[in-house]
């Protein structure tokens, strides 16, 4: 028999785009919220035809059915944190922050996916302004690479400074937090990412890896969400993410042809 505390365990839902590669989205969501022994819910906002190599196509379900997802789950489950990926256009965004009015999160780690690692655009001209008006300011984490930051404040960033600056411009956007993830900035042989919140600051220095991950950005976001249900400030979940996909990307393996890495959740684990 189930004990009491296996049957009221908190759940995390993510609201992102499904890989078919299973390295990224929703897939790589699902496993990194196991390897913290948080239970997983997801709604499916896309689904992406994909792999180690690239995007090749991307379609979008109904918003209605994306809404029935999401009402499915908040009707049965705890959800101690939602995370938000892949919503690739203006009415799956709206659609997305119309039902977290309905239900409105404890939690909720927004990572604006906006371009994949392979440089495939993965979200519609048209969707900036709205995640930037109406997802944005609910966030209680943002979690965006160079590129996506970049996006969303209009500003370059090419150097420390630039990123020190961006930060400011994310939190004026509402933001109650930012994770500005740095391995799009070259700063040499490290990678540098950026926390900031209104009570302080943080910068997580690892070595940059030879090799390129694949679902870095959505297992970061989605291992901060898993730790916010266990229990962990804002600040303490980012640092423990951090140092989660480090883990991972340092035990990942090859499952393609292509030269990606795709990150091992289950080895990565942290300790019971």
């Amino acid at each position: 028999m189930a004990s009491d505390s296996t049957a009221t365990r908190v759940s995390a839902l993510t609201i992102a785009g499904s890989d078919s590669g299973g390295g990224a989205g929703i897939q790589a969501d699902l496993r990194t919220f196991a390897a913290h022994r948080v239970h997983g819910l997801s709604a499916l906002a896309a689904l992406t035809a994909q792999h180690t190599r690239g995007v090749t196509a991307v379609h979008v379900p109904p918003v209605e059915f994306m809404r029935a997802q999401v009402d499915a789950c908040f009707e049965d489950f705890d959800i101690g944190a939602v995370k938000l990926g892949m919503l690739a256009n203006a009415a799956v965004i709206h659609a997305v922050a119309d039902a977290l009015e309905a239900h409105p999160p404890t939690l909720l780690v927004l990572d604006p996916v906006m371009v994949a690692t392979s440089g495939a655009r993965l979200l519609e001209t048209d969707a900036l302004d709205a995640l930037r008006t109406r997802l944005v300011p609910r966030a209680d984490l943002l979690t965006p690479n160079t590129p996506e930051a970049e996006l969303l404040t209009g500003l370059r960033i090419a150097d420390a400074a630039a990123a020190e600056r961006a930060l400011d411009a994310l939190l004026a956007m509402g933001a109650r937090a930012v994770l500005l993830k740095g391995g799009h900035l070259d700063e040499g042989a490290q990678v540098v990412d950026r926390y900031r919140d209104a009570a302080g600051a943080a910068t997580f220095i690892h070595e940059r890896l030879p090799f390129e991950g694949h679902g870095t950005g959505c297992t970061l976001a989605s291992a901060v969400a898993a730790q916010l249900c266990l229990g962990l400030p804002m600040a303490q979940a980012a640092a423990a993410a951090v140092a989660y996909v480090g883990r991972a990307l340092r035990q990942g393996y090859r499952p393609g042809r292509g030269k990606a890495h795709v990150l091992d959740h289950f080895g990565a684990a942290p300790a019971a």
